[in-house]
């Protein structure tokens, strides 16, 4: 997972319907570190203070609430949460600050140690949110909201997403994971699977696409094993059979699924949409079959390699995009060159590259053979030249072709940034005669210049 920090805030249509004559209202500010499904959670978080008559603003102005969404997924997750925490103190000293996401699940005393937060709540209750918050105000003192994952029965729905601002809209639809890698905390934050409610989930698309989203990403921790838990009959497959159908929606993409989650009818799916990006996120964690033994991944390489074979041959042009850790416990040279062929034997898109972290819990934690910082530094260093080689690879075979772009964003120069299906992004200089705008597609023949790895 990548660590990413994001903010979310109010829109400037909303800002501009404000009145002097009114009384001030309520502010809350959000910052949001890790990966998608933490992005996905703040925005709910942020829909639900709205409802209550907040307004949502950037971590630069001034607000009654401050929310961080931390990360855990590695030691260094956790120590930037714990920078974030202490930064937004800083910025914010008379504000409530309420500190949320797996950091604050798995080390609710840490958080709560530090000086200035008010609430701590980890990965479930967090619809109840604003009660701990009218909690604190009561009593006066730092509230734990934290209690045992282990035992989380049932999806948690939060508000839907209601906002004007963006392009591209996350859909959670799977929450928590059962498969205990040994380097991974994330089972002990998320806690075992669960997945949404099928007619919760197509509801939410639905509205979305109504209110001009012209691309969903769906978003979970272990996504591909959707519906499993539901003894339903539904699975991922079934729940995109019915997503490509919604009227409206231009765009699906899938965000990260397992390599044993690819089902044969999961890749007919993909496959036979063209609403579907034909864009994978496949973690592959380790290119040494020695390696994934020990990091309880339940596939080989050879596994890998079939499957690429086989959703290549289903979607021609595929964009494949994967995870690997560098420097795991026990990870020789050899191991770490068997990797950087493995990577360029691949093709693949891209590769999110982590230097392994002890994570304290896991089993990889207590490994005696822990590899030198200095060792998994050049290793890292390797195997991004690798990566980086690879992604460019595949973005030159776009060089010349016709593409299709949705514009997210454009700069006040006038220049646009967005995505192709294929997830290559795409900048586009400023227009003379007509401007660029958000959620626009438009068909370009992609140049050199258009790209940057």
């Amino acid at each position: 997972m990548a660590i990413e920090i994001g903010q979310v805030k109010t829109t400037a249509a909303e800002f501009e319907s404000r009145t002097p004559n009114h009384e001030p209202r309520s502010a809350v500010c959000f910052l949001t570190l890790g990966c998608k499904v933490n992005q996905a959670e703040s925005e709910a978080l942020a829909q639900l203070f709205r409802e209550a008559d907040y307004d949502v603003v950037s971590v630069s102005e001034e607000a009654d609430v401050v929310v961080v969404n931390t990360c855990t997924v590695t030691n260094t997750g956790g120590s930037k949460s714990r920078q974030a925490i202490r930064r937004m103190i800083k910025v914010h000293p008379e504000s409530i600050v309420v500190v949320t996401g797996c950091y604050a699940q798995t080390a609710p005393g840490d958080v709560l140690d530090i000086e200035g937060v008010d609430l701590v709540l980890g990965t479930q209750d967090r619809g109840k949110i604003l009660e701990w918050i009218e909690r604190v105000k009561q009593e006066r003192r730092p509230q734990n909201a934290v209690r045992g994952i282990e035992d989380a029965g049932e999806f948690e729905e939060l508000p839907q997403l209601n906002e004007e601002n963006r392009t591209r809209a996350f859909l959670k639809i799977q929450e928590g994971c059962n498969q205990f890698c040994t380097y991974c905390i994330i089972p002990y934050a998320r806690g075992p699977l669960r997945s949404r409610q099928p007619d919760k989930a197509l509801a939410e698309a639905r509205r979305l696409a109504e209110e001009g989203y012209p691309e969903i990403v769906l978003t979970g921790i272990h996504t591909g094993f959707y519906g499993q838990d539901l003894n339903s009959g539904w699975n991922l497959a079934r729940l995109i059979r019915e997503l490509v159908g919604i009227p409206g929606l231009r765009r699906l993409r899938l965000s990260s699924i397992e390599p044993m989650e690819y089902t044969p009818e999961l890749i007919d799916c993909i496959a036979s949409s063209d609403i579907v990006c034909p864009h994978v996120h496949m973690p592959l964690q380790s290119g040494s079959d020695r390696v994934l033994v020990r990091m309880h991944r339940p596939y080989t390489l050879q596994d890998y390699r079939e499957l690429l074979l086989r959703l290549r041959q289903r979607i021609p042009g595929l964009a494949v995009t994967t995870d690997i850790i560098v420097g795991f416990p026990g990870e020789t040279e050899e191991d770490h060159a068997s990797t950087l062929n493995f990577v360029r034997e691949c093709g693949f898109a891209g590769v999110h590259v982590f230097p392994y972290s002890k994570r304290q819990g896991t089993p990889a934690a207590d490994y005696p053979d822990q590899i030198l910082k200095k060792v998994k530094d050049q290793r890292v260093k390797a195997l991004m030249a690798a990566a980086r080689e690879s992604q460019e690879a595949f973005m030159r075979r776009f060089i010349g072709k016709r593409v299709e772009v949705l514009v997210e964003r454009v700069d006040p120069e006038g220049n646009a940034v967005g995505h192709t299906p294929h997830y290559i992004e795409v900048h586009l200089p400023r227009q003379q005669s007509k401007p660029w705008f958000s959620r626009q597609f438009v068909q370009v023949v992609l140049e050199e210049d258009f790209i940057q790895s």
